[in-house]
C-alpha cells in the first residue's frame, strides 16, 4: 500500500517542503533508508544523515531548518517522533487486524462476566470464578485469569499472560507475553535455620493506560495492594516486589528491580538494570541511569548515575586499589593527624 506525501501531510496536519506527489510504501531508519521509504529526524546526532539518506519522505520538527539541499521531501510537524508514532499505529492496525470471537478449547467459569460481543478469547485460555472482563478485551491463547480478577475495557493480554486472583486492571492496558501479575510477594519469617512462608493476602491494582512488557513480574502485596498508577510503561523483564507503588507516567527500561514497599514517584525515568532497595521513596521527576543502585530515598528532580563502564585494564587496576581502601584510609587519616601536629608545633 502506497501513500503520497500530501496524504501523509494531510493526516498529520504537517507542512510539505518538496514534492507532494512522491510515494512511500514502508518505513526505515534514516541511516538505512531506501527510495520509497519514510523516515524521521528528531535527534540532533542524526542530522548529518538528512543530507545523505535515500529516503523519499522525512518527518522533521517544525523548527528545523536545513543548511544544505535535501533530496527527500520533508514534512514539518510539531513533533517528528510523535508523528511517526501516529503513522506506525495506523500501520500496526492494518497489519494486525483486531481478532474477535471465542476460540476452542477454552474454560470460562459460569460465574465469570464477559461481553457477549466485541471480545476475543484465544484457545486454551482459562477464566476463573467471578472474573469481570470489560468491552473490547483481547485475550490471546493460553492466558490464565484467576478468580475474582477485574479487567477493564480495551485491554490486550498477549499469549501466556498469567493474572493471579484478585488482581484489578484498568482500561486500555496492554500486557505482553509471559508477564505474571499477582504472584506471591517474597515474604518469609526466619525460624532458626529455616524460613517460614508469610501468606501474601494483598492484591495488585493496575490503573488505566499501563503497558507491561514481556516476562515482567509484579508481586501481590503482603497486605493491602501493589499499585501501578495511570500511564506507567514497563519494559521487558522487570520485577516489581510486594507493596511497591509506581506513580503516574513513570517509565522503566528492561531488568529494573524494585524491592518491597518502595514508592516511586510520578514522571520518573529508570534506565536498564537499575536496582531500587526496599522501603525507600523516590520523588517525582527523578532520573536514574542504567545499572545504578539506589540504596536510599531520593528527593524530587534528582538525576542519578552510577557504575560507569571503563577500560578493562583500568578496571583491573582499580579493583586492586579498591580492596586496599581500608588501609589507604587509615594511612590518610594518620597523615592528616601528623600534618595537624606539625602545624601546631610551628
Amino acid at each position: 500500500m502506497e501513500f503520497t506525501a500530501q496524504q501523509i501531510a494531510d493526516f498529520l496536519k504537517g507542512e510539505i517542503v518538496g514534492n507532494a506527489a512522491v510515494c512511500v510504501s514502508g518505513f526505515a531508519k534514516i541511516e538505512e533508508a531506501t527510495p520509497g521509504t519514510l523516515t524521521f529526524l528528531s535527534n540532533k546526532k542524526y542530522i548529518h544523515y538528512l543530507y545523505t539518506t535515500e529516503a523519499s519522505i522525512i518527518l522533521v520538527n517544525q523548527s528545523f531548518e536545513t543548511t544544505e539541499p535535501v533530496k527527500a521531501t520533508l514534512i514539518k510537524v510539531p513533533d517528528a517522533y510523535a508523528a511517526l508514532a501516529s503513522l506506525l499505529t495506523l500501520v500496526a492496525q492494518y497489519l494486525n487486524p483486531k481478532k474477535s470471537g471465542i476460540e476452542q478449547p477454552v474454560y470460562i467459569s459460569q460465574s465469570a462476566k464477559i461481553p457477549e460481543k466485541d471480545i476475543y478469547i484465544g484457545a486454551f485460555a482459562y477464566i476463573g470464578e467471578n472474573v469481570q472482563i470489560g468491552d473490547n478485551a483481547q485475550l490471546y491463547p493460553q492466558v490464565y485469569i484467576g478468580d475474582n480478577v477485574q479487567i477493564g475495557d480495551n485491554c490486550i493480554l498477549y499469549a501466556g499472560v498469567k493474572i493471579y486472583s484478585g488482581t484489578k486492571i484498568g482500561n486500555n492496558c496492554i500486557i505482553h507475553a509471559g508477564a505474571v501479575i499477582g504472584s506471591d510477594g517474597f515474604g518469609f519469617a526466619p525460624d532458626g535455620e529455616k524460613y517460614n512462608k508469610i501468606p501474601q493476602i494483598g492484591i495488585v491494582e493496575i490503573k488505566d493506560r499501563v503497558e507491561i512488557g514481556a516476562n515482567v513480574t509484579i508481586d501481590r502485596a503482603t497486605m493491602g495492594k501493589t499499585s501501578i498508577h495511570e500511564g506507567v510503561k514497563l519494559d521487558n523483564l522487570i520485577h516489581v516486589a510486594h507493596n511497591v507503588e509506581i506513580g503516574e507516567n513513570t517509565v522503566m527500561a528492561a531488568q529494573v528491580g524494585i524491592a518491597g514497599s518502595s514508592k516511586v514517584g510520578r514522571h520518573c525515568m529508570l534506565g536498564g538494570q537499575v536496582g531500587i532497595s526496599g522501603h525507600i521513596q523516590i520523588g517525582d521527576n527523578v532520573q536514574v541511569g542504567a545499572q545504578a543502585g539506589v540504596p536510599n530515598s531520593l528527593k524530587p528532580n534528582t538525576v542519578l548515575l552510577g557504575t560507569p563502564a571503563m577500560d578493562a585494564k583500568g578496571f583491573a587496576k582499580s579493583s586492586a586499589v579498591f580492596k586496599n581502601l581500608p588501609d589507604l584510609q587509615r594511612d590518610v587519616t594518620r597523615m592528616k593527624q601528623e600534618i595537624e601536629q606539625l602545624k601546631k608545633s610551628k
